[in-house]
């Protein structure tokens, strides 16, 4: 369950997609695939969210890692890169960002 500790430790990334609603299902499917059958399984995962607006335009993924070197060892997997090349296919853009938290109201 996710959680969010005003801590010094562990890794905060928000991934933006941005996608037609067209491909937004195949898009959320896609992603909860690889977070059920390969993410969730990585070294350094602590969870993770994914919540789609109403245009059904964007989706907005939340994880936690414990490290930043964790998440970047799960993107240089090859089954993640294989899904990165597709999951790309989907949308119109994607951008990964790490966050440290900075307050927690």
């Amino acid at each position: 369950m996710l959680s969010i500790p005003q801590a010094k430790s562990g890794q905060t990334v928000i991934t933006t997609f941005e996608m037609t609603p067209a491909t937004a299902h195949d898009l959320m499917e896609a992603l909860q695939s690889a977070f059920d059958e390969v993410v969730r399984h990585q070294k350094g995962f602590v969870g993770a969210a994914l919540h789609m607006n109403d245009a059904m335009t964007r989706i907005c993924n939340y994880s936690q890692w414990e490290s930043r070197d964790d998440y970047k060892a799960m993107l240089r997997t090859a089954e993640m890169r294989e899904r990165n090349r597709f999951i790309n296919t989907l949308c119109k853009s994607f951008e990964p960002v790490m966050y440290e938290v900075a307050d927690v109201c």
